[in-house]
Formats: C-alpha cells, sequence, structure tokens
C-alpha cells in the first residue's frame, strides 16, 4: 500500500508541474504577446530559389488539392520548383502524375519523385528530395493543408533580414473545424499550442519547434543540424531542436494562416496522437542531454525538457486511475488535494481561452470555447493509447509511421464514414472500456466510503474511456446505404486552366 500511495503522490507531483508550465507560458504570453502582432516582414529585396517538398503516401482524395494550391503560389515561376515526394502504393501515383503534367504544361516547375523503398518513411522521402532539390530555401506542406498564394512573399523576407534564421512555423488552422464535436476539440487543443505556447516559448527565447509542415526552412541550416534523421517519428521536432542546439534560430508567425484538415475519424486521431507521441518521447531520449547540457539559461532548458516530454502526462494519469481504487477501498487516506491540483489545475482551461479570445473577437471565442469539456474527455480516454506510445518510445528507435487518413474535409458534416482509408476498428477499445468500467467501480467506492472529493476526478476517466469507446464504436459501424464512392479525376487541361 505505501508503494501505492507514493506512485499515486508522484504522479500527481508530475501532473502539477506540467500543469504549472501551462500556467507560465499563458502568463507570458498575457505579459508580453497579447496586444502585440508578427511585425511586418522585412522588403523583399529578391527573390531567391524555394523548393516546395509534397511528402505524400495514398493521399488520393487531397493530393490533387495540395498541388494545385502549391502550383499557385505567387512566386516568380523561374524561382520556384515543386518535389512531388511520392511513396505511394495505390491510384494516388496516378492522379499526383497527371496532375503535375497539367501543371508542367503551364509551366510550372513540379516534378512526381518516387524513391525505390519507403525506408525512413517522411524523413527519408524529405532527406531523398533534398538530394535532388535546388532551391536555397525548403517549404514543406502535408497532403492535407492547402497554402494560401501569398505564403512565400510573406514567410521569405524573413530569411533575408537574418541569415542565422534557420527555420519558420507557421500557424495551422481548421478546414473542417465545425464539423464535429471531435474536430472542435481539436481545433481547440491546436489554437491553444500555436496562439499561446509557440508564441510565448519565442517571447521568452525558449526553444521551438517546427510542426512537421506548413513552414521553411533554410537548406544550410538543415545541412549543419545534420539532415533529416528516422531515429525518431518526430523528425520534425527533432531537426528542429538539433538546428537550435547549433545556433540556428528558429521563428514562429502566428499572423501567416496555413489552412489544414482535421480528422474526423476518432481513430485517425489517436493515430495521429500515437504517433505524435511515440516520437516526441524518442526525442526526449535524443536529445535530453544536448538540452541539458547547452549553455541556454536554466529556464529555457528546464521549459524545453517539459515541451518534449509532455507527452509522458497520459502515462501519469493512468497511474493515477490505477492507484485511486485501492487506496480508496482500504483507506488509505490519499492527499485528495493533489488530484486537483493535477488534473483540475487552472493551467489547460486558461491557455484555451487565452487562445480562442485572441483570435476570435466579442463573445465568439465561447461559442468555441464550449467544447472544452469534450477536449478534456477525449484528452483523459486516449490517455492508455498514448501511454502504449510512450513506452515504444521508451523502448525502440524509429518505427512504422503510420499516416493520418485524410478525406478532404472542408466543412462538410458527415460522408466520410466506409470510403477509402477509413480505419477499422482496433482491439485498444477492450481496455478503454475496461478501464472506463474500472473508474466507475472506483465512483462506487468513493461514494460508498463518503471520498466525495474523488468523484469529480474519476468521472473525467469514465466519462473519457467511456466516450471514446463509444464514438469508436459507433464509426466502426457498418453503413447501411453506402454511397458511390466519387473517386477525383485526373486534372484536365481547359483554356490554360487546369480542372478538376
Amino acid at each position: 500500500m505505501v508503494l501505492i500511495l507514493i506512485l499515486y503522490v508522484g504522479a500527481a507531483l508530475l501532473l502539477a508541474l506540467y500543469g504549472v508550465h501551462t500556467l507560465v507560458l499563458t502568463w507570458i504570453y498575457w505579459r508580453r504577446c497579447r496586444r502585440r502582432q508578427d511585425p511586418a516582414p522585412p522588403p523583399l529585396t529578391e527573390t531567391p530559389d524555394v523548393t516546395v517538398q509534397l511528402p505524400i503516401y495514398n493521399e488520393a482524395h487531397v493530393v490533387q488539392r495540395l498541388i494545385e494550391a502549391v502550383a499557385r503560389l505567387d512566386w516568380p515561376r523561374e524561382r520556384l520548383h515543386i518535389q512531388v515526394l511520392d511513396d505511394s502504393d495505390d491510384e494516388t501515383t496516378a492522379l499526383a502524375e497527371a496532375s503535375v503534367q497539367g501543371w508542367r504544361r503551364q509551366g510550372v516547375d513540379v516534378a512526381l519523385l518516387r524513391r525505390p523503398t519507403r525506408a525512413g518513411y517522411k524523413a527519408g522521402a524529405l532527406a531523398y528530395g533534398l538530394t535532388a532539390a535546388t532551391g536555397e530555401f525548403i517549404a514543406i506542406f502535408d497532403a492535407d493543408f492547402v497554402p494560401p498564394p501569398d505564403f512565400l512573399r510573406r514567410t521569405v523576407p524573413y530569411f533575408l533580414a537574418d541569415p542565422q534564421l534557420g527555420f519558420i512555423q507557421t500557424r495551422w488552422t481548421h478546414l473542417n473545424a465545425s464539423e464535429s464535436p471531435l474536430t472542435q476539440a481539436q481545433a481547440l487543443a491546436l489554437d491553444g499550442h500555436f496562439v499561446v505556447e509557440q508564441t510565448a516559448r519565442q517571447a521568452a527565447g525558449w526553444f521551438i519547434n517546427f510542426n512537421g509542415t506548413a513552414g521553411l526552412w533554410r537548406r544550410a541550416c538543415i545541412e549543419d543540424a545534420g539532415g533529416w534523421r528516422n531515429d525518431t517519428l518526430a523528425e520534425d521536432l527533432d531537426l528542429s531542436y538539433r538546428a537550435q542546439l547549433r545556433g540556428w534560430r528558429g521563428r514562429y508567425l502566428g499572423d501567416v494562416a496555413s489552412p489544414a484538415e482535421l480528422p474526423p475519424q476518432l481513430a485517425a486521431f489517436k493515430r495521429q496522437q500515437s504517433r505524435w507521441a511515440q516520437g516526441s518521447i524518442q526525442c526526449l531520449r535524443l536529445l535530453a542531454g544536448p538540452v541539458w547540457r547547452s549553455r541556454r539559461p536554466l529556464a529555457a532548458r528546464l521549459a524545453a525538457l517539459l515541451h518534449i516530454s509532455g507527452y509522458l502526462v497520459h502515462p501519469l494519469m493512468l497511474i493515477l486511475l490505477l492507484t485511486a481504487l485501492p487506496l480508496l477501498w482500504y483507506g488509505a487516506g490519499t492527499p485528495w488535494p493533489l488530484a486537483y491540483m493535477s488534473l483540475a489545475s487552472l493551467g489547460p482551461p486558461l491557455l484555451y481561452a487565452t487562445a480562442q479570445k485572441a483570435l476570435y473577437p466579442r463573445w465568439r471565442w465561447l461559442r468555441r470555447y464550449a467544447f472544452l469539456p469534450v477536449l478534456a474527455l477525449i484528452g483523459a480516454g486516449v490517455a492508455l493509447s498514448n501511454t502504449l506510445a510512450v513506452l515504444r518510445g521508451l523502448g525502440t528507435w524509429g518505427g512504422h509511421f503510420r499516416r493520418t487518413p485524410k478525406f478532404r474535409r472542408e466543412g462538410q458534416r458527415g460522408g466520410w464514414l466506409g470510403q477509402r482509408y477509413t480505419l477499422p476498428l482496433e482491439g485498444i477499445v477492450v481496455g478503454e472500456a475496461l478501464l472506463s468500467l474500472y473508474a466507475w467501480a472506483a465512483i462506487a467506492v468513493a461514494a460508498a466510503r463518503a471520498h466525495f472529493w474523488a468523484i469529480p476526478f474519476l468521472l473525467l476517466y469514465a466519462g473519457g474511456f467511456g466516450l471514446v469507446t463509444g464514438l469508436a464504436l459507433w464509426q466502426a459501424r457498418p453503413v447501411q446505404a453506402k454511397p458511390k464512392e466519387k473517386r477525383p479525376r485526373p486534372l484536365k487541361t481547359v483554356s490554360g486552366r487546369a480542372r478538376v
């Protein structure tokens, strides 16, 4: 029982530390960034060569939309070079080839590059493309993004004004945030990261990270930092930290918006989170030592370690749940304030509220912030999936890069269920259902022994695992009347314009 109590207290205190970290970031934002805007980009004195890399794998729904958006970037055509880095093994390749040929006939320098193998997954594809790249700067967009035409004109000038600037990250926005409560909750979480966390870290002079897409790199920085590596499933986090440890600077531009698609399927969201969790923990193993030994201020080093270890909150949450029941059953006198200090701290709610208030004027932000309970439940419900990913990250290097399926969602509701790339029901749902029942058992024990302080804390778990289980089963149900799937058609050129 003493060991269980130690585990409970230790997990609660560590969770409280992460909560304090979010409070600090929110405080920095309010003090230094709330009324500031990104300075206007320096005058564009020249237009250097830019290579845009588009790593894709089985993206039949969105590949043509992506190529079209990048082909329409407002940049001199003789200075813009586009690489479609295609590792697909389905009809995506034919669709991409048709799109590439259509835009090449219109004078756009776009090439389809295919590798002999998919070694290294996304990191391998980016490294392969870099060997053939001609641009001084490298822009990267994942398949679900639709960059605005002025993207390069609003970003490249910063590189020209600062020779030590190694990479730029822009803010993600959402094509289908209003599609469902699940996508609303994801938008809330991502807004918190991009609006508050990235801005506050930059203002404090701490490490910031490249988010894998919707950004640019100076090619010399990539090469100096050691290039793209596949030691982790978070090659973006890895390279951005290595670059900053080498003395390069990163810059976050919150005023430059890059629209993207949010996963409408819970299984796809969990897969994405699992990959990020495994990759970030691998980065923790790889980078913790170099970060701590760097000459950065102590606050910057501590913030960096909390940043790259952030997914440890999920195993810590699971430990709290698993230890709560025996402590309640045996009446061990659990220190109840710790539960509220860790899980009900004001850090995350304040951070998300601050982000929404910054993005939406008057009271519009409250409509979006109303999905905070959904985000809290889903955050608890994915704790098992992310814990398993954390364990894989602690025990292995690299791993299988499981892509997040995209369905070309642009504000629609429904219609994706049963389409190509829809993920099947996974066995982990059994464990999530059992954890929901476990939490309900703990609630019953807490009520019977008059430990009412524990019930709201346990309801978060019971509801979270129950919601994740129910939603997974609902989205995996057979489609009764599956409509005939509309397959993307290759591009045709009509009167000098590419049409789908």
